[in-house]
C-alpha cells in the first residue's frame, strides 16, 4: 500500500476530513484539504517530519504510513500489517505452527486471492516433493502469472474477429432456413 493510501486509511479510521487533518498539521485555509488530497493521490510525497506529525496524530509508528522496507524485520511486519488492512490477511496458529490465512468474511478479497494463493501452494508442494526443481519454482514465481497453468485465463477475441464470426454464423443460419 502506497503512502497516500495509508494516510487516507488512517485518516478515515479516525473520521477526519482532509481539511481537518491538514489543519491539525498546520496548513491554513484552502491549502489544508488541497495539500492532503495531493498526498493521498500521490501527487506529492510528504517529507519525513510531516510523516512523523501524521503518525503522532494517528497514534501509529511512522513506518505504518510509509511504503515498508521489507529488508528489515520491522519493515516486513509493517508490510504484513498493510496486507491485513488491504486484503484481510490474518495471522493464526494451526497445530502449534504460526500461519498466515485469508479472511473468509472478506468475501471479495478472499475469492480473488484464494486461487492465487492456492496456485502458489501447489507449486511450493511440487518443489518440496521434488516434482520440480528450485529453478523451475523460481521461474514460476518470477514469471507469475504468465507461467501459472492452474487458473483458466481466456483471451477475448478482437472485435473484428468477433464481428466476422457473428456474420458467418448469421449467413449460415440464413442458408439453413432457406433449405427448411
Amino acid at each position: 500500500m502506497a503512502t497516500g493510501q495509508r494516510i487516507k486509511y488512517f485518516r478515515n479510521k479516525l473520521g477526519l476530513t482532509q481539511k481537518k487533518l491538514g489543519e491539525l498539521l498546520g496548513f491554513l485555509g484552502k491549502t489544508s484539504d488541497v495539500r492532503m488530497a495531493q498526498y493521498e493521490s500521490e501527487a506529492r510525497v510528504p517529507k519525513d517530519d510531516l510523516i512523523k506529525k501524521m503518525a503522532t496524530i494517528f497514534d501509529v509508528n511512522s513506518r505504518a504510513l510509509t511504503v515498508p522496507d521489507i529488508d528489515s524485520y520491522v519493515g516486513l511486519m509493517h508490510t504484513f500489517f498493510a496486507l491485513e488492512d488491504m486484503y484481510g490477511l490474518k495471522i493464526g496458529e494451526i497445530d502449534g505452527e504460526l500461519c498466515l490465512r485469508l479472511d473468509k468474511s472478506n468475501t471479495s478479497e478472499y475469492a480473488n486471492l484464494f486461487d492465487m494463493f492456492h496456485a502458489w501452494q501447489v507449486e511450493a508442494a511440487k518443489l518440496e516433493s521434488g516434482e520440480i526443481t528450485l529453478e523451475e519454482y523460481d521461474d514460476w514465481r518470477y514469471q507469475y502469472p504468465s507461467k501459472d497453468t492452474s487458473q483458466i485465463m481466456a483471451k477475448v477475441p478482437s472485435q473484428d474477429l468477433s464481428d466476422y464470426l457473428v456474420e458467418a454464423f448469421l449467413k449460415k443460419d440464413k442458408k439453413r432456413f432457406k433449405k427448411d
